[in-house]
């Protein structure tokens, strides 16, 4: 392999340009000038620099039937589209992967909600870029890793692992249970074995199926979010993405009515989506199946984490997220901290949406009783005590004067909080605002006794 390479690819990733190095690891892939890129490592990395509006640099394995080689590669977009491509080699190593064209395809498993492919070393080649992201995870840092780089294998409840299992028989598998690093999604996978051209174990081609329980109760199911994947969030994917492009068009190039419109529809995308996401987790709570972790969390951590998130939408309405009170360090949770992530969300948000312009949103973290407790508190209008308990009841909204909201978010969060071992619960006067306390059990003794402070209950 030559030490460096070039190249400009267009706003579809085709070919528009590139050096004789460049020219010749795309031709042993299978591509040439004017068709579409063939490095199936390279893909993301421009779509990601495109997507974002700006330059991205990463190291990526680039590798054919003989080489492969660790690349640093910077991707620079234009406002046309087209991406410049500069690489250089970092260092060289005999290759253990058949090439892709020596491969014979294979198809995913049906109904996967997304799907990811490993070499014959259980490598990283290609994952759906979209969902991985959604994961928290950057899709170009893990092609070419192990691939529990990206899922945590647990055995099932007989202690087999099916993944392994299929590894050592070369055959189809299906069952395997496994965590999502970037989010502590539970899920299950699935896969195909793909075969080289000498009929020999070249990888597998792998599905991700979500509703983890039926998934591993019965194979390859998870029906019922596979069909929501395919009906709903891969449209809306669609549509939200391409409704991004043109909101954030440049002013030569569409007119601002145009991208309010864009903007309002990538809005509303979003709303869909998370509407989908509510009506998974609802269908896996009234199932009664719902798995949640159980690990120790640091929820101050995730109490920030969750600020950052929110910050933007807070300044846009004008509400003042206020510092983190009363940690005092880790505290120290049992539960799952995607859960916990997702309640802390939705408790943020409802304060945000429910304050006032001018607004300060109040949180306080603290021991009390083996419990580890958020409280957190708006200005908002408050709610009358006879509404207290119905706003936890599936569809229902503390005030549907306000646009946007399903009704299922303080359903699903106290269900999650249940599931945890732990409570949900509201105070609130009208004029007053509300606080919602959340409260989990301590992860140890030890952590649950480092702040028991008994503190008053503060509002």
């Amino acid at each position: 392999m030559r030490g460096a390479f070039h190249a400009l690819l267009d706003a579809e990733d085709r070919v528009l340009s590139g050096d004789a190095c460049f020219a010749e690891l795309n031709d042993r892939a299978g591509g040439r000038i004017g068709a579409a890129l063939a490095l199936a490592a390279l893909a993301p990395l421009v779509r990601i620099a495109r997507g974002l509006r700006v330059p991205v640099a990463r190291t990526i394995a680039i590798g054919d039937d003989e080489r492969d080689g660790d690349w640093h590669v910077r991707a620079v977009p234009d406002a046309d589209g087209t991406v410049a491509v500069a690489a250089t080699l970092l260092r060289e190593r005999p290759g253990a992967m058949p090439s892709l064209t020596a491969m014979v395809a294979a198809e995913p498993p049906a109904d996967a909600a997304w799907s990811w492919e490993v070499d014959g070393g259980l490598r990283v080649t290609r994952v759906d870029v979209a969902a991985v992201a959604r994961h928290g995870i950057d899709p170009v840092a893990v092609l070419g890793q192990p691939l529990t780089t990206l899922f945590v294998l647990e055995a099932r409840g007989d202690g087999a692992m099916p993944l392994l299992e299929a590894m050592s028989n070369v055959r189809d598998f299906s069952g395997q249970p496994a965590v999502i690093r970037g989010s502590g999604a539970r899920v299950a996978l699935a896969g195909r074995v793909r075969y080289d051209a000498a009929g020999g174990f070249a990888g597998f081609v792998g599905g991700v199926y979500t509703g983890v329980a039926a998934g591993v109760r019965d194979g390859l199911t998870g029906a019922f979010n596979a069909r929501l994947h395919r009906v709903l969030r891969v449209p809306l994917d669609a549509i939200i993405a391409q409704a991004e492009s043109i909101s954030g068009a440049p002013e030569a190039g569409i007119g601002a009515h145009y991208r309010d419109y864009a903007a309002d529809i990538a809005s509303a995308g979003r709303h869909l989506l998370g509407l989908v996401d509510d009506l998974v987790d609802m269908e896996a709570i009234e199932r009664g199946d719902l798995v949640v972790a159980r690990v120790a969390v640091d929820l101050a951590a995730v109490v920030r984490e969750g600020a950052g998130l929110l910050a933007r939408r807070a300044a846009e309405r004008g509400v003042t997220i206020a510092p983190l009170a009363g940690s005092g360090g880790v505290a120290a949770a049992s539960g799952d901290y995607r859960r916990i992530l997702q309640i802390v969300v939705n408790l943020l948000g409802n304060a945000i949406d429910y304050s006032p312009e001018g607004g300060v949103v109040r949180m306080r973290v603290k021991h009390r009783d083996g419990q580890v407790r958020l409280v957190v508190c708006d200005e908002g209008r408050g709610i009358a005590p006879h509404e207290q308990a119905r706003i936890f009841e599936k569809f229902m909204r503390g005030d549907d004067s306000l646009p946007g909201g399903t009704g299922l978010g303080l359903y699903i969060a106290r269900r999650l909080a249940q599931a945890m071992e732990g409570t949900l619960t509201v105070e609130s006067e009208i004029g007053q605002g509300a606080c919602f306390t959340l409260a989990l059990p301590a992860a140890s003794a030890q952590a649950a006794g480092q702040q028991d402070e008994q503190q008053p209950e503060d509002r």
